[in-house]
């Protein structure tokens, strides 16, 4: 599955994210490139509760690991609807 990611440019401004903050608002912009509202909210909700349940996380090198992750996981997700 790693493979999809390498292949698939990250999204504008995702290399601007460097802090968990600019990493939640950065995918409440993903979200609204979603094709329906139902879906919007279905990811942001997601978004809250990845950001909420990370909260306490404060070893840097595990932060940058979520950054990473959740970007590719951004990528795969609109890349999955914008093929459809």
């Amino acid at each position: 599955m790693s493979v999809l990611y390498l292949d698939m440019p990250p999204l504008p401004g995702a290399e601007m994210v460097h802090t968990p903050v600019q990493l939640y608002r950065y995918l409440l912009r993903c979200c609204k490139k979603l094709p329906t509202p139902v879906m919007q909210q279905h990811y942001r909700h997601a978004v809250r509760q990845g950001y909420n349940s990370h909260a306490d996380e404060d070893d840097p090198h595990r932060i940058r690991q979520i950054i990473q992750r959740a970007i590719q996981d951004a990528d795969w997700i609109l890349g999955k609807y914008k093929q459809e």
